[in-house]
């Protein structure tokens, strides 16, 4: 009876699965469709690049004679510009001219302008012209109207103007990219003809894919316990598995700490952690049913997928803490400028702070530089400035200011949270140790803190995280 119960369990893993990857391979037809766009954008784009070259060596007579404005390419410019350029390309009708062309002189400074837009002004600061004009590609994609993030974009490629190899100026052909949307629109008709056979095709995949899941699953399982019973035990393997993909990593993070002290118990804490979310995964799939409403399936489904996230972040948190504790020194070590940095992690959090309803302010300070690794001190303060938005109250403002002492800069961070509760003042910064967030009571990998203190030490600084006397709390990263 026993075996026969498993059986019935992963068949209606298997059946209630099949139906619902199949369900879903037709709403992803929708992101099928938006593949499309920067496909035909990415067309455009080396287009523009052979024009772009070609037109520069059309335009290299003029700007050595010094008449770029009246010379033969301004004339032929402007005769096609006049012309009535019908075409029908693919079933698109073509009705007009839609270049733009300008040139700039080794400054930068626009010498000529198809559209008479920018006559001497200085484009040294745009990608396209800055690149070019040092020997590099050069493009970028604007919006028509500059700071309305509504507006529509234009596509800038730019080629150099050379006499010999030294490079005398560049020239810019600009299209917008609205161009594209009849070509755009076509495919995306296409690919909907094709959804009966995607929607097939992903049933078949489904049904496959639910098998090696729950297999895979129930190995991945089994060896996360050998390991936290001190076992030796083999990652279960297979072609292109992600799961197995994460058993090797686990695997390849215990290689790599293999030699120091705290070995086991760093695997223990990770085994234990892996628990909960494989415990998580494994109790969804033997609560699937073919039988169960769709909304109780997709429910389930996501509930894998987040889990399964899980599993991957903690174990990639864990192999990144693992590769800073094993430097001695920094390895890629520039300039920085702090204020740049700090706006740039802003940026990145913008959508997750107006989604909490929490602002930023960030204390406008005189430039401060320091030395020292980008990306990593950049994760640093996206961790920080992450960590204060989970437990910052609605409606709330998270403070950031720089300050420069002597030899050390020092990034402060203060929020108006609940603060920390004074059991957890020492354990904060230790590996696995998280506290719930105030909205959801779910808790994070507990591996941030620890990172940032890594990465503090390899600057020559600290991270110190006080509770302040008005409520919430202040963190405090010093580096050199």
């Amino acid at each position: 009876m026993k075996p026969l119960l498993k059986f019935n369990i992963s068949l209606k893993i298997f059946l209630g699965y099949f139906l619902l990857v199949g369900l879903a391979a037709w709403f992803v037809l929708t992101v099928f469709v938006d593949e499309v766009k920067p496909g035909v954008r990415q067309a455009m784009e080396d287009a523009l690049v052979d024009t772009a070259s070609v037109l520069a060596e059309l335009a290299k007579a003029d700007i050595e004679q010094g008449n770029i404005q009246t010379g033969h390419f301004a004339q032929a410019l402007t005769a096609y510009q006049k012309r009535a350029n019908k075409a029908n390309i693919w079933g698109v009708e073509k009705q007009s001219a839609d270049y733009r062309i300008y040139i700039t002189n080794t400054k930068g400074i626009v010498i000529f302008d198809s559209a008479n837009l920018a006559l001497g002004q200085d484009y040294s600061q745009w990608n396209d012209v800055y690149l070019t004009l040092q020997g590099k590609y050069g493009a970028r994609s604007s919006a028509e109207v500059v700071g309305d993030k509504n507006s529509d974009t234009i596509m800038y490629v730019a080629a150099p103007i050379k006499n010999g190899e030294q490079i005398i100026g560049s020239l810019t052909v600009a299209k917008p990219n609205r161009t594209l949307l009849p070509f755009i629109e076509r495919a995306q008709q296409k690919i909907i003809r094709w959804g009966a056979l995607l929607f097939i095709l992903s049933l078949a995949i489904g049904s496959l894919f639910t098998w090696r899941f729950t297999k895979k699953i129930k190995k991945l399982r089994e060896y996360a316990l050998r390991v936290s019973h001190g076992e030796k035990a083999t990652a279960p393997t297979s072609s292109n598995d992600e799961l197995s993909e994460l058993a090797v990593a686990m695997q390849t993070m215990r290689s790599e700490l293999d030699g120091k002290q705290y070995i086991q118990d760093s695997v223990q804490h990770l085994t234990h952690e892996l628990k909960s979310p494989i415990t998580a995964i494994q109790g969804a799939l033997e609560l699937i049913s073919p039988t169960m409403p769709v909304e109780k399936q997709a429910h389930f489904m996501a509930q894998i997928k987040a889990q399964t996230s899980r599993v991957q972040m903690i174990i990639q948190n864990m192999l990144g803490l693992a590769a800073l504790e094993h430097q001695e020194a920094l390895q890629h070590k520039t300039d920085i400028l702090l204020n740049a940095l700090v706006q740039t992690q802003l940026d990145l959090l913008q959508d997750k702070s107006a989604n909490n309803k929490v602002q930023f302010n960030f204390i406008p300070s005189k430039p401060i530089h320091t030395q020292g690794d980008t990306f990593l001190l950049g994760q640093a303060i996206y961790n920080l400035i992450d960590n204060a938005i989970d437990f910052s109250p609605a409606n709330s403002v998270i403070t950031i200011q720089l300050k420069q002492n002597t030899s050390l800069n020092q990034i402060i961070i203060s929020d108006a949270g609940a603060g920390i509760p004074d059991y957890a003042l020492e354990k904060i910064f230790n590996k696995f140790y998280s506290l719930p967030r105030p909205d959801t009571q779910v808790k994070s990998t507990g591996l941030g803190l620890n990172f940032v203190r890594e990465i503090a030490q390899l600057h020559g600084g600290s991270i110190v995280l006080n509770n302040l006397e008005r409520g919430g709390v202040e963190a405090i990263l010093t580096v050199g």
